[in-house]
């Protein structure tokens, strides 16, 4: 039988005929009532009432009938007659009932395993698909594999060169813990400069990925089994054969291949969080299928995977999926704190930009809750988290300032501070709208200032060029240290084609309509809000808050994104969560009466898969090789004609190959973010200004240059007006506008000032006479 209990279906246990018959016999007419008790017939007459009262009859449940046991539930007179025929009959009544309940919770727990359990194989197979494209879009891009060590490495060019040399340091060291001081004690960098590498680079990766290398060969040598084949490969084109490694045992194949995977558990990452985002397996669907078809907007860890981005960005994925379950539960479990702390320092520990992100993160969630749809004080334990977070990394990166000093920790400590105090000093005014621009107005006043007293307190300037960067996006402000950004493609303004690309895939107007509707009832309740409205209204308005959320966070990433290019690496992956929203029954619930949700999904996800498959198939069709033999020569001639101590200068991703191939010591590298590492790389790059020859020889001897590589195409190369090296130095050192640029004579002839002792059609490496 099948008794109603507050919206759901509860089956109670069957009972025996007899016992049935004999319960309708006892009770004729009797209807079933929502978890009252049963009452015998006798006391149903002229003393009803007083019967009720006494015994309890209410949904209040008062004291039972003094005569005999009550028991909840239905035929509990069937119960009494049980118990008086004799213990037989009750250990069969009890023996059934247990059966029943196991049986019941059985298959209930059954049916919740087995749609877990399905979820999470598609998440894997998500993974896996993920892994092997991008595996393979390595593959045919680089020819990776059949590439020498010495190839190998040059393909990690800029920074990527400079991150993986830490690694190789580690790897060929005696010990692990000796190559950890190495790197700790770093005298190759910044010579003549000793720096704390792991304190300066988010170096982590390569320390923990370094160890595994380390275990794994170990493990592998004494079960003596090997792990990677070698070959000599033909390179042709009159190119000498070079030695070729492949498998696990090869260092970089190693490093690479780590990074690939943990790629493809970030897209398992994506179904579970699309999954559980929308309330349906069709929403993780669509967002893997949304980003596989915008995978160039996505993603650039197939071309460039030891970049910073690759090993943290999946850790914001799962971040993100933590505080969506966070802001849709009632109250937050120490458990999910824990978590959402952890996540935090994953993603901050490898990338320094990183708290830039987590600043719009924490400034979404506090526009969230000044509109009351999170309560403050969930958000204050959510902000504990991220300051545990960031106390940590602070710690394990050796007292990093910048971290303390940036806008995220300021942020952090004013939000803390009106969500303390903003209920003393404006009480009863709390759901007028000027309050809330006063709230606003105080995290962001109090934001700038607490960053720029910091910083002045604690002397630090690393982060300075970030404003210049802003203020050259809005007032047109150039210097040196601006130009170096914002002339590279990543950091300049969105490309238009970029949004045309999305709605050619269909996933702009998906995720228009996604966000107009959010934006609608969130409106709705707003003004609910402001109108004073009745309780249960305001319950349902923080049943989406989390999805007010995402929306504002979408809009955070859309600016920084159409700022900076690069950044679009986090709104296209966002662009394909919130995508994942068309099959939410909270948003469409009265669309899906009159359409079949899986028709309309899989009718979606069709006019889709024509751009998006066209899309994968260009991808496929990148078939190259890496070659490099200009560097390649370069190299060679710097490991056998030059002493070990011996100190370079030059461009930045040169400087990370010399490291990296030759372990020469180098003055400057590709790791901008540093202030002194911006000086002194405006006096290595000084050399394609107009400045006389003897004054730049003098800058470069103060920094213990012994050699400079010279690159021609520098000098001469635009990517854009405005930004050759020469007119970058016009802006910087306009007295010497109109001479001819250094660089353009060095090439000609380097005498009396340098002496040419290497030159290929790139390359020209000239030494610095000692006067």
């Amino acid at each position: 039988m099948v008794v109603p209990s507050r919206g759901r279906n509860k089956e109670s246990p069957p009972l025996k005929p007899g016992q049935q018959q004999q319960h309708q016999q006892q009770s004729p007419g009797a209807s079933p009532s929502r978890g009252r008790r049963p009452h015998s017939p006798g006391r149903q007459g002229s003393g009803g009432a007083r019967a009720m009262r006494k015994g309890g009859g209410g949904r209040r449940g008062g004291r039972g009938d003094p005569r005999g046991p009550c028991r909840e539930g239905p035929a509990a007179n069937g119960e009494r007659d049980v118990l008086g025929r004799g213990p037989l009959s009750l250990l069969r009544l009890c023996g059934d009932r247990l059966r029943v309940f196991v049986v019941d919770r059985k298959a209930f727990i059954t049916k919740a395993d087995s749609n877990i359990w399905l979820t999470v194989l598609l998440a894997v197979f998500a993974g896996v698909l993920h892994w092997c494209h991008i595996t393979t879009l390595f593959e045919n891009d680089r020819h990776f594999s059949h590439l020498s060590t010495l190839e190998r490495e040059m393909a990690f060019r800029t920074e990527m060169g400079l991150y993986y040399s830490y690694f190789k340091i580690i790897i060929e060291a005696p010990s692990f813990w000796s190559g950890v001081c190495a790197i700790m004690n770093d005298k190759l960098t910044e010579y003549p400069l000793v720096i704390n590498t792991l304190q300066r680079f988010n170096l982590y990766p390569e320390v923990v990925l370094a160890s595994w290398y380390r275990i794994y060969i170990t493990i592998m040598d004494f079960l003596g089994i090997p792990t990677k084949t070698c070959w000599t490969v033909n390179r042709g084109k009159g190119l000498s054969p070079v030695e070729s490694c492949e498998g696990l045992g090869d260092p970089a194949s190693f490093y690479v291949a780590v990074i690939f995977l943990l790629n493809g558990f970030m897209m398992s990452l994506f179904f579970i969080y699309g999954t559980y985002l929308s309330g349906s397996r069709l929403g993780g669907l669509v967002t893997v299928l949304c980003f596989f078809f915008n995978h160039g907007e996505c993603t650039r860890v197939m071309w460039t995977p030891p970049l910073r981005e690759s090993f943290s960005y999946p850790f914001l994925v799962m971040q993100m999926l933590l505080l969506t379950y966070i802001l849709r539960i009632p109250s937050i479990n120490t458990g999910s704190l824990i978590a959402l702390c952890v996540s935090n320092i994953f993603f901050m520990l490898p990338w320094q930009f990183a708290q830039f992100v987590l600043l719009t993160q924490i400034a979404s969630l506090f526009a969230v809750c000044i509109m009351g749809y999170i309560d403050s004080s969930k958000l204050q334990k959510i902000l504990s988290a991220h300051m545990v977070s960031l106390l940590v990394c602070f710690i394990l990166m050796f007292g990093n300032s910048m971290l303390l000093t940036s806008y995220y920790a300021a942020s952090l400590v004013v939000i803390s501070g009106i969500l303390e105090w903003s209920p003393k000093v404006l009480k009863r005014r709390k759901r007028e709208v000027y309050v809330w621009v006063i709230e606003g107005f105080a995290w962001l006043f109090g934001t700038i200032t607490l960053k720029y007293l910091t910083s002045l307190v604690f002397g630090i300037a690393d982060d300075a060029h970030i404003g210049n960067i802003l203020k050259s996006k809005f007032i047109g402000y150039k210097d040196f240290d601006t130009l170096m950004y914002t002339c590279a493609a990543e950091f300049d303004f969105m490309e238009k084609e970029t949004p045309v690309r999305y709605t050619r895939t269909l996933l702009l107007p998906v995720v228009l309509v996604v966000f107009g509707v959010i934006i609608k009832r969130a409106i709705k309740y707003i003004l609910w809000s402001l109108s004073h409205t009745v309780r249960y209204e305001k319950e349902e308005r923080f049943n989406h808050g989390e999805l007010v959320f995402h929306a504002l966070q979408l809009l955070a990433y859309s600016v920084l994104a159409i700022l900076i290019m690069r950044l679009k690496l986090f709104l296209t992956p966002h662009l394909c969560i919130m995508a994942s929203l068309v099959c939410s029954k909270q948003l469409f619930g009265w669309l899906f009466y009159k359409v079949q949700p899986k028709t309309l999904v899989f009718a979606i996800l069709a006019l889709m898969t024509i751009e998006g498959s066209a899309n994968l198939r260009t991808q496929w069709n990148i078939m190259g090789e890496f070659s490099n033999l200009p560097q390649e020569e370069l190299l060679e001639w710097i490991q056998v004609n030059t002493r070990q101590d011996a100190v370079f200068a030059g461009a930045m991703p040169t400087m990370a190959s010399v490291k990296l191939s030759t372990l020469r010591p180098i003055v400057n590298h590709p790791h901008y973010e540093d202030a002194g590492l911006r000086a002194r790389t405006k006096v290595v790059y000084s050399m394609y200004s107009r400045k006389p020859a003897s004054q730049v020889k003098r800058d470069l001897m103060k920094l213990g240059v012994n050699y400079y590589i010279l690159e021609e195409s520098l000098c001469v190369s635009r990517k854009k007006p405005g930004c050759s090296m020469p007119e970058i130095w016009d802006v910087e050192d306009p007295a010497n506008r109109g001479k001819i640029p250094l660089c353009t004579l060095m090439s000609k002839d380097s005498r009396p000032y340098f002496i040419t002792v290497f030159e290929n059609s790139n390359y020209r490496v000239l030494k610095i006479p000692k006067e």
